[in-house]
């Protein structure tokens, strides 16, 4: 039996840096033996199944594989659909209600990260800017969009994320790889 997951690739195709163009991508999924790949934009997000259950090992697979392949490390999360649906259906702004740019969800690996790394912040500086804590996810609400706020750069402090990989998505691409997952279940 297999499982369908989601890979979110860190800091690929951006600014002509770390060029991983996604048919590429396709083919390295594929040559690991899974199954059902698809991409979804040009920013380093893939949908396959896999008959493995580990996702950290997935991820260092995959992470060997795109070294290999492109000559460059790329840090890669590996996520299945019950972890992708319950960070959507917990995310504590109204999605519903906001543009897709507005929200933002970064997710996280490594150990957990918990309200104590962020205690620093002065939130009422930056309002009408927000992020709240899920788990192992980040929500951030960023009324202009991430390129225009002020919050996003003060939440990716390398003090703050130490030992820790961090890749951000907005809530579009949250909401299409919850549906490309969930489709692609047995």
């Amino acid at each position: 039996m297999t499982t369908t997951y989601a890979a979110l690739l860190r800091g690929i195709n951006v600014g002509g840096a770390k060029k991983v163009p996604m048919a590429e991508l396709r083919k390295v999924l594929g040559d690991l033996g899974h199954d059902d790949v698809k991409t979804y934009l040009n920013s380093g997000n893939a949908v396959f199944s896999s008959a493995s259950r580990d996702e950290d090992v997935l991820a260092a697979e995959l992470e060997a594989a795109i070294e290999k392949h492109f000559g460059f490390s790329v840090a890669c999360m590996v996520r299945g659909g019950p972890y992708l649906r319950a960070v959507h259906d917990a995310c504590p702004f109204p999605a519903e209600q906001l543009a897709g740019k507005q929200l933002h969800a970064t997710f996280f690996s490594g150990p957990p990260v918990t309200a104590d790394r962020f205690a620093g912040i002065d939130r009422a500086a930056y309002l009408p800017e927000e992020f709240r804590l899920g788990d192992q996810v980040l929500y951030l609400y960023a009324p202009g969009g991430l390129g225009t706020s002020q919050l996003a750069p003060a939440l990716s402090r390398p003090g703050l994320l130490k030992g820790v990989s961090a890749t951000s998505r907005n809530w579009n691409t949250v909401k299409a790889l919850v549906e490309m997952v969930e489709a692609g279940r047995g």
